[in-house]
Order: C-alpha cells, then sequence, then structure tokens
C-alpha cells in the first residue's frame, strides 16, 4: 500500500502536538496575581532550562538525526522513542521559558514588615488537632509539601498571608474550614 494512503505514526499529528502543548502550558495564576518566585526558585528553573537547551536536547538531535539516516523512519525504534523524546524537551523548554519570562522575584531577605506572614516567609502554625506544621511560602512552580514548600495562592498560602504570631485563621479545603493558630514568623533562605 502506498504510504500515501497510510497515516503517518511518527508523532507529527498536529493535532495531537496542540493538545498535548495545552497540557503543559503554565497553570494560570488567579487575576490580578503576579508569578512571584524566590531567588533560589527562578535559579533552579533557570538552571533546568539551560540544561535542557544545552545538554539534553542536543544529545536528543544528534540520536534522531542518526536514526533517520537508518531507512524506513515508520519501525525504526530509536527514531521515534527519541523524536518523542524530544518533543517532551521541547515542550518543558517552552514551559519554562514562560515561566522565567513572566516571574517577579521577591527575595525573602528584603521582606519589610517582617512580623507578617508574607511571600517567602517561614511560618510555623498549629493545627486543630494540635500537630505543628512549619512551612515556607514559595512561587508556584517552587512548590514541593517534601520539603515544607508550600505555594503562596494554595489555600493555606492565601489564609495565612498578613497574620502575625498569636493570630487565627481560617483555611478552606475540600468543602471544610480549619482553624490554624500562627505560632512563629521568620524570613530566611534555603
Amino acid at each position: 500500500m502506498s504510504k500515501a494512503f497510510t497515516k503517518d505514526t511518527d508523532g507529527n499529528d498536529p493535532e495531537n502536538d496542540s493538545f498535548e502543548d495545552l497540557l503543559d502550558e503554565p497553570l494560570p495564576l488567579p487575576p490580578g496575581l503576579k508569578n512571584l518566585m524566590t531567588p533560589v526558585g527562578l535559579k533552579s528553573l533557570q538552571d533546568e532550562l539551560f540544561h535542557l537547551l544545552h545538554r539534553e536536547r542536543p544529545k536528543i538531535v544528534e540520536i534522531v538525526s542518526w536514526a533517520a539516516g537508518n531507512g524506513d523512519r515508520s519501525e525504526n525504534g530509536d527514531y521515534l522513542y527519541n523524536k518523542k523524546k524530544l518533543r517532551e524537551i521541547d515542550r518543558r523548554v517552552r514551559y519554562l521559558m514562560k515561566r522565567t519570562e513572566d516571574a517577579e522575584v521577591v527575595d525573602p531577605r528584603q521582606q519589610q514588615g517582617i512580623e507578617q506572614v508574607f511571600f517567602g516567609a517561614t511560618v510555623t502554625y498549629l493545627r486543630e488537632d494540635s500537630t505543628e506544621l512549619t512551612i515556607k511560602l514559595v512561587g508556584v512552580d517552587e512548590a514541593d509539601m517534601d520539603k515544607g514548600k508550600v505555594n503562596w495562592v494554595s489555600p493555606v498560602g492565601r489564609a495565612l498571608m498578613k497574620a502575625r504570631v498569636g493570630d487565627v485563621v481560617d483555611v478552606r479545603l475540600e468543602g471544610r474550614v480549619e482553624s490554624i493558630e500562627v505560632i512563629d514568623i521568620c524570613y530566611i533562605i534555603d
């Protein structure tokens, strides 16, 4: 059968690519909010972008070029796999470029009003079940609960904004409200 009547399966489907591109679009921030980031968070994204552009992508491009020269691409595993990997890298590069371009860096060391909770603060609070948690309010792309880094626009982050030591604030979580008490506020660097 002529290739003219078969579907090209090497991943060059523009409809599929545009759908996949939407999956990796940066999550929109609530209206009126800026893409705040700590200096450490911005550097981390920039380092990842540099690594992808100057190390990973050139290696994969070289493999795709080599594999393309090996004949029929429709049955060439090296070509198909690495072509897909190249699209994933390009998608991540676009994401990182968008996020770093519109980032507004806020250095926690330079925060004013350090007796209140603002972006970059490390906050210790007491939950209703008497457990004590310490978190740091960071940018959307920096959040990592395993490391105690919470997105500043999350329900907990929003509830803690402008709170002071001793304040009790309400956090709205999945149809319920939990009261938390601020025990300590400090601004430290990672």
